[in-house]
């Protein structure tokens, strides 16, 4: 019988936080953390064991364990790898690429093992380039196998939407599409906050100043590293994304979210992994959805795929 089981990769902060946001979803019956420090696998186990008599959690059996745990898993998310930190030489996220290679041949042999079958979700960066590495790499079904991607990047714009012109950012639907980095982009076309476009904006809800969307575009890739810088890390927000993400795989949601996956000739883009809405649900990354875009905005996708690539080919991945 199936357990509604999780499987966390990298217990660092980024995956301690994902292992906090996942037992309050109360939807998994078994979790199980694997990390390279084995005394920390252990003790974020044990430490958020507690959790469970707390009247609104569920119990949930959590442990420490090895690669041979994710045979009988529903979901992986893998955290695992070095990430940018504050004041260090990486500027960018692309600039992991030469030690998180490693770090995911390790994972996703590992896995592989043992499983075929469990819907795996990325955050390790540089993202993109990790999405296609797990999942051209390892005779993985590919579906099985999607990165976080712009659904942070999605989110910080809707929030910055949202500031600007007072409202809900639930209320705000859009995306930042393209790379999890410098090359991501918004689709102001496709912007809206209940129906009303962006070109519309401005008259319905009066901000104090126009529209900027050249500041806004650089304020959403900036924002990531000014949490870094003023923090030391960047958790939160991805950690939740990851989280809301394994939800809708559980749940069979088909909810649609900008996640990372291999294209397949969608905007005649192929080898190569970026972020475009997709359907997930049960069995992973069900649909991507070539949504239409305006020339500026695939102009720019065709940008993003040049960045990644460029990244893949640092990391050996292409030549």
């Amino acid at each position: 019988m199936k357990n509604n089981k999780l499987v966390i990769v990298g217990v660092g902060h980024v995956g301690s936080q994902v292992l906090t946001d996942a037992l309050a979803l109360n939807i998994f019956a078994e979790i199980a953390v694997i990390d390279l420090d084995k005394e920390k696998a252990k003790g974020e186990a044990l430490d958020n064991s507690h959790i469970t008599p707390f009247t609104y959690c569920a119990n949930t059996e959590l442990y420490a364990a090895d690669y041979d745990t994710c045979k009988d898993a529903d979901v992986i998310i893998v955290a695992a790898g070095p990430s940018v930190q504050k004041d260090a030489q990486f500027t960018d996220r692309g600039s992991l690429i030469g030690k998180n290679v490693a770090v995911i041949k390790e994972v996703m042999t590992g896995i592989s093992k043992y499983t075929k079958d469990a819907v795996i979700i990325f955050i390790t960066n540089p993202l993109d380039s990790m999405v296609y590495l797990a999942g051209n790499f390892f005779d993985y079904p590919q579906n099985q196998i999607f990165g976080t991607g712009t659904c942070l990047d999605s989110a910080r714009f809707r929030k910055i939407v949202a500031n600007k012109y007072g409202v809900d950012p639930k209320s705000v639907h859009g995306y930042m599409l393209g790379e999890h980095g410098s090359a991501a982009f918004p689709a102001w076309s496709l912007l809206n906050i209940e129906g009303i476009g962006t070109d519309r904006l401005d008259d319905y809800f009066s901000p104090e100043t126009p529209l900027d969307k050249d500041q806004i575009a650089a304020q959403v890739v900036k924002t990531g590293f000014d949490i870094l810088h003023l923090k030391g890390w960047t958790n939160s927000g991805v950690a939740m994304a990851a989280c809301t993400l394994a939800r809708a795989v559980m749940l069979d949601e088909h909810s649609i979210f900008p996640v990372s996956t291999t294209l397949n000739g969608e905007y005649g883009l192929n080898d190569v992994a970026l972020s475009l809405p997709c359907v997930v649900g049960r069995r992973g990354m069900e649909k991507r959805l070539a949504v239409p875009l305006d020339e500026e905005e695939l102009a720019k996708l065709q940008e993003a795929a040049s960045s990644i690539r460029g990244t893949m080919k640092k990391g050996g991945l292409t030549q």
